[in-house]
């Protein structure tokens, strides 16, 4: 729970600030595991789940200054992270890497390819800018299609 933990901490260091200056924005990265479930993931399910409440939370309580909180949901990142979870679940299901990632992966995802670094930044990017200014309280989803099927 230490993943929510840490957001709710830093969201009370830094709102004060943000309410005295009359703007700020937070953009916390959850996962496609904030709306989706998949075995034997409970604690972290349970902490992504609980960011994207904790964010709507406090979405209506700076509802009246301009301050955004939303919460970006991709799904596989390709990082070290993820590349240490594919090396761990070959393992343990006795199968290759290569069908990890295309079997348990990236099959439920349509478009089938990992989200890129790239692609949260520019999604972070634009959640930040004048154009977002009324987007608050919101869960983008960067999934390749997962939660559309």
């Amino acid at each position: 729970m230490m993943m929510l933990v840490g957001v709710a901490r830093l969201t009370r260091a830094v709102l004060p600030g943000m309410r005295e200056r009359g703007f700020g924005r937070i953009v916390n990265i959850g996962s496609i595991h904030a709306l989706v479930a998949s075995p034997y993931k409970s604690a972290y399910v349970a902490a992504k789940h609980g960011l994207v409440g904790f964010s709507k939370v406090i979405a209506l309580e700076t509802a009246d200054t301009d301050v955004t909180i939303n919460t970006i949901c991709p799904s596989y990142v390709k990082t070290p992270l993820v590349d240490r979870q594919i090396a761990e679940k070959a393992r343990t299901r006795g199968i290759s890497e290569a069908d990890v990632v295309s079997q348990v992966m990236l099959k439920p995802m349509p478009k089938g390819v990992f989200i890129e670094m790239d692609e949260l930044a520019g999604t972070t990017a634009f959640m930040v800018s004048p154009a977002a200014r009324n987007l608050t309280g919101q869960t983008l989803v960067l999934d390749g299609g997962w939660t559309v099927q």
